[in-house]
């Protein structure tokens, strides 16, 4: 008598605000897809940092890229993006995800990261998956990225980091003066 068994679904949520969405983090969720049957991209807020971009932009964003890299790379677990309020670990329930998936791009990012996971782990009994970024993308940050644009830098120059539909929005959001709100509180 043979038993069959099947293997249980491996799902995976990888969280981050992805304001904007970078090469880096496209480079983590495509090693993530064949790593994980189901990815959920799972963006949320960052309440210690001001958006760019609201939540349904982001989710256009990131979903266009996302149909574009799995229409290129056939092979590979599912792909979804979702937007989500509140903690991390509830959303993760809510998706009934076991593990969170997190970039890392270099050792400033390492201590942060075990944190929250020791953490997550403690908290939820959610286990994390760490994927360290390729190596051209060890030093960017959405963070600089905005500076960079808010300040008047030419975003144009961002293209070896930065996805091509978000230098097209940060564009034109520097064409609108849309940024102005990213360094109001700078200003003495």
């Amino acid at each position: 008598m043979t038993t069959t068994t099947t293997r249980p679904n491996h799902r995976a949520i990888y969280t981050g605000s992805f304001d904007p969405i970078t090469l880096g983090h496209l480079d983590v969720i495509k090693r993530g897809r064949v790593i994980f049957d189901d990815l959920i991209i799972a963006i949320g807020r960052n309440i210690g940092k001001r958006e760019v971009f609201g939540l349904a932009e982001r989710k256009c964003m990131v979903t266009e890229l996302v149909d574009e890299m799995v229409a290129g790379q056939p092979d590979g677990g599912s792909v979804s993006v979702e937007t989500y309020d509140g903690l991390t670990v509830d959303f993760a329930r809510a998706k009934n995800a076991r593990v969170i998936l997190r970039g890392i791009r270099n050792i400033t990012d390492l201590a942060y990261e075990c944190q929250l996971a020791m953490t997550n782990r403690t908290v939820a009994d959610l286990e994390t998956v760490f994927i360290m970024t390729s190596q051209e993308y060890a030093y960017t940050s959405s963070n600089l990225i905005k500076q960079i644009a808010a300040l008047g830098g030419s975003v144009d120059h961002l293209h070896t980091i930065v996805p091509r539909n978000v230098i097209e929005a940060l564009r034109k959001l520097q064409a609108d003066k849309g940024l102005a709100h990213l360094i109001e509180d700078h200003v003495d």
